[in-house]
């Protein structure tokens, strides 16, 4: 082969590789798991879709080890308390009144009880995430622990949970859309079209569903067209990494 035609088909294989890096990714988590030995639908999804128990339920601990085994990230879906008190939160719930000593104990207790736990995320907890200091022990706990990252459900709009993570270096993300606010396959297609349509403006997106029927539907058929969108379901601690080197890229370039 001659030096020109090497150097063209380098500059080509360089390009293609700059084209596969700049796909837009996501991120999915199925949380609301461990109560049903069906969770384990979940965990056979294709691809790198991350796991979320609810603590202290029947089925978590062997799905956790399950999900670990087959290269699924590892969450703890940790209940906090929501604007609506009637609802029960179930085991390990954390909540407005309690003392930092029994938050930060309860929170210790929910953890050690997910084998593998890589990271948490909040189970309803639409009153108690608009509070700083509840935040501000919850992020304290996670950086004890040391190799944790955290995910805002967003299950209000006046959540403070992600500024706060933010605030003591929790790396951390916020959810972008959730898949099955209602349960049927037409609403599932109509949020997965919106987080591939995200994905593609703002280069990553996070989504967060549930193991409802229509949602694991959907889901085993979608993730399998992914290559044809071109987009990459990437693990949630892989989308933290992207996200915060395309802020770094971005701030270099505003220099």
């Amino acid at each position: 082969m001659s030096s020109a035609r090497i150097i063209l088909f380098g500059f080509l294989l360089f390009w293609q590789l700059a084209a596969q890096a700049q796909r837009p990714v996501i991120a999915i988590i199925i949380d609301d798991l461990g109560n049903r030995s069906s969770d384990i639908q979940a965990i056979q999804l294709p691809g790198a879709v991350a796991v979320a128990f609810l603590p202290h339920t029947p089925h978590t601990p062997r799905l956790a080890r399950v999900a670990h085994a087959n290269n699924k990230e590892v969450m703890l879906h940790a209940p906090m308390q929501s604007m609506h008190g009637d609802k029960k939160l179930g085991p390990g719930s954390l909540t407005l009144d309690m003392t930092e000593s029994e938050f930060v104990k309860t929170l210790q207790e929910d953890l050690a009880s997910i084998p593998h736990v890589q990271g948490v995320n909040n189970h309803m907890g639409s009153l108690l995430t608009r509070h700083p200091g509840h935040m501000l022990w919850l992020m304290q706990e996670i950086n004890r622990h040391g190799d944790l990252f955290f995910v805002d459900s967003r299950t209000t709009k006046h959540s403070v949970a992600r500024m706060v993570a933010n605030e003591n270096q929790v790396p951390s993300l916020t959810r972008d859309v959730f898949l099955d606010a209602e349960d049927s396959a037409a609403f599932v297609e109509k949020q997965f079209d919106r987080l591939l349509k995200i994905a593609r403006i703002h280069g990553y997106a996070l989504a967060i569903g549930h193991p409802y029927p229509a949602t694991m539907k959907i889901l085993k058929k979608r993730l399998q067209q992914l290559e044809s969108e071109q987009v990459d379901l990437v693990p949630v601690s892989t989308l933290l990494k992207y996200r915060q080197g395309k802020a770094t890229w971005q701030v270099s370039l505003s220099r």
